[in-house]
């Protein structure tokens, strides 16, 4: 596997060299660094042309002035944007990061749900659960991304933040909410008329119940929207969710040792609820990114170990579980910890009562500790998120469904139930993972191309990402900022390309990628 890789990897920068030298001939013929002064009146009009060709070095041939790019390239140097005097390198690590920012939670919450839905509405083929889930997908899948993004400025901003002054739902709206909630669970559940209504029933309680504990005031005479938690009830009860669901999708609650994995790692969670909010205290004056994500990869680590303790035959398969277990209780932990500061972030002056905005990645002048700015981050990221994963949920819903379709109609899918496997069996085991192996495709490339930044998106909510500097340097005719983002989603593409080959290879065993 690893000649595999270094092979790929040595022709793929051979590519991109390649491209570099087509980019930036492309580039250079395109902008025009002297395109403002020949416009301008100013009587020293061309003593500043030719300052600026000097510093510009444009009277060197292109070709020249590319083999000096790149070799302060390769030793890291980006250049600097002449119109600010700044460095590339600083303006591509904040434009990497605020990128990766939004990306990330769009990219997983995209797929997750995508494929999730996709893979129902196959095994619901020709039902109104399918059809309204391909309605809703063309739907999503068409509309213009600029145009989804005014419309959540409006409602998810304006609206919510307007909201918020009087949160509080009408009966009325509670009922519907719930009546529309049952019906979509109804037409999801499939089943005889008598499992779908009892189904609905319960989300039909579940939905109007959270909505009414969402509005009781109950937290010192407020509701739950004015002082945001998870606090340990909830917690409690969303842990032992999280198990069953983890367990179910995993290995079925059939299998002990797994359950016993997923509700061990949750009851630790509940346990560890009140021990963690000392430690969380301690480590807030040196608290960041790389020490929370620390702190979920040992989580990780403990639930795989829990897993190993309960040992058997199957003890990978609890592992597994008791890891992806871990993983949601301990990001219900932090967001808990997050949470904790949303009244002092509400009262903030910066804030002045509207916490959900519509532009930058940051709010100015805003201050506070690590869990504050971290609060003050995610609700710049909800606009933004839900604009791109509505959009690239609805691709993945329809790859899914299609992946899927052409798995179940498999030889070895009939073999399976033949053989006496239960549905879930044939269906998580045989099924889900060789209706992945399409995606293995789209997936990486889709994520290297948001990476690249989401040019419409970033431009709409004016955020800092890479999107925003390549648009910048396009305006400002400056050759170094697009040649670091050009160079920089050319490589990410070549490492998309060799890690859909090494995901085909762990999905498909028939597929060997030294071969």
């Amino acid at each position: 596997m690893w000649a595999f890789v270094i092979r790929r990897i040595l022709i793929g920068l051979g590519v991109l060299l390649l491209a570099t030298f087509i980019m930036y001939g492309m580039v250079n013929w395109v902008i025009d660094p002297l395109e403002d002064l020949y416009q301008s009146t100013d009587p020293d009009k061309e003593l500043r042309i030719a300052e600026r060709i000097a510093l510009l070095e444009l009277d060197k041939p292109w070709v020249s002035r590319y083999w000096d790019w790149l070799t302060a390239f390769v030793q890291g140097d980006f250049g600097t944007a002449w119109q600010t005097n700044r460095p590339v390198l600083s303006m591509t690590r904040s434009a990497i990061i605020s990128t990766l920012q939004l990306v990330s939670a769009a990219t997983v919450l995209s797929i997750v749900l995508g494929v999730a839905v996709g893979i129902v509405s196959a095994l619901r083929q020709y039902t109104s659960f399918d059809y309204l889930i391909t309605f809703f997908s063309f739907l999503m899948y068409s509309l213009p991304s600029f145009w989804v993004a005014v419309l959540l400025k409006q409602w998810m901003a304006i609206g919510f933040n307007n909201f918020l002054a009087k949160p509080s739902f009408p009966i009325v709206i509670i009922i519907v909410v719930g009546l529309i909630s049952a019906l979509v669970w109804t037409m999801a559940i499939g089943g005889s008329l008598r499992r779908r209504l009892v189904h609905g029933a319960i989300a039909l309680l579940a939905v109007c119940g959270v909505l009414l504990y969402l509005q009781a005031p109950i937290y010192n005479g407020e509701n739950w929207w004015s002082q945001p938690n998870i606090g340990l009830p909830l917690l409690a009860i969303t842990s032992i969710v999280i198990a069953f669901v983890v367990t179910t999708l995993s290995t079925g609650v059939n299998n002990r040792r797994s359950l016993g994995t997923a509700l061990t790692v949750a009851a630790l969670g509940i346990v560890l609820y009140y021990p963690m909010q000392s430690v969380f205290k301690a480590l807030t004056p040196n608290m960041n990114y790389p020490l929370a994500l620390a702190g979920g990869v040992l989580a990780v680590v403990v639930g795989a170990l829990i897993g190993l303790a309960w040992w058997g035959p199957d003890w990978r398969q609890s592992a597994r579980t008791g890891a992806l277990t871990a993983l949601g209780v301990s990001f219900l932990i932090f967001a808990d910890k997050v949470l904790s500061y949303w009244g002092a972030y509400y009262k903030a002056p910066a804030i002045n009562g509207r916490p959900v905005p519509t532009l930058g990645d940051i709010t100015p002048n805003l201050g506070g500790n690590f869990w504050v700015v971290a609060l003050d981050q995610a609700m710049h990221l909800i606009l933004p998120t839900v604009a791109l994963m509505l959009i690239s949920f609805a691709g993945y819903t329809r790859y899914a469904r299609g992946s899927m379709l052409e798995v179940m109609n498999q030889d070895y899918i009939r073999t399976a139930r033949a053989k006496g496997l239960g549905e879930r069996t044939v269906v998580m085991r045989h099924g889900f993972r060789n209706s992945l192996i399409p995606l293995a495709t789209i997936v990486p490339l889709d994520v290297i191309t948001l990476v690249g930044g989401a040019l419409i998106t970033e431009e709409i909510f004016s955020r800092p990402g890479m999107g925003q500097m390549f648009i910048r340097g396009i305006n400002d005719a400056e050759i170094n900022p697009i040649m670091a983002y050009l160079v920089i989603v050319a490589f990410l593409a070549i490492i998309a390309n060799i890690v859909a080959d090494l995901i085909y290879a762990a999905l498909d065993p028939r597929i060997r990628v030294n071969a």
